[in-house]
């Protein structure tokens, strides 16, 4: 079993930074892609970006390439997210997961859901 816990959220003007962290804690961690997906208020909950604990393969939607940027500190059980150019359409809960499906973005493959941490991005 894998537990998540984020954090790093808060409210943030448009065009500014900001870095969320997903702390992973349980055993074979290696094994699994860590991935951030985030749900607006009334929405769907949407993949945002996607990479493997050795740092070697990443996946991005569409709507966040070129702004966010995701890694991961393995030494530190860590999945970072920096996003830059904030827009207000990024405001949502971010959440991370896990799966052991390379190349998905598909909720239904993610497992493992922390609690999320909201980011609310004001015009």
């Amino acid at each position: 079993q894998v537990q998540l816990v984020e954090s790093g959220g808060g409210l943030v003007q448009a065009d500014t930074s900001l870095r969320v962290s997903c702390v992973a804690s349980g055993r074979t961690l290696s094994r699994y892609i860590m991935g951030w997906f985030r749900q607006a208020p009334g929405k769907e909950r949407d993949f945002v970006a996607a990479i493997t604990w050795r740092g070697d393969w990443s996946l991005y939607a569409d709507s966040v390439k070129g702004r966010f940027t995701i890694s991961a500190d393995k030494a530190k059980s860590t999945v970072y997210l920096q996003m830059s150019s904030l827009k207000p359409e990024d405001t949502a809960i971010y959440y991370c997961a896990t799966t052991i499906s390379a190349s998905s973005k598909h909720r239904r493959d993610y497992n493992n859901w922390g609690q999320g941490t909201q980011v609310t991005v004001s015009s």
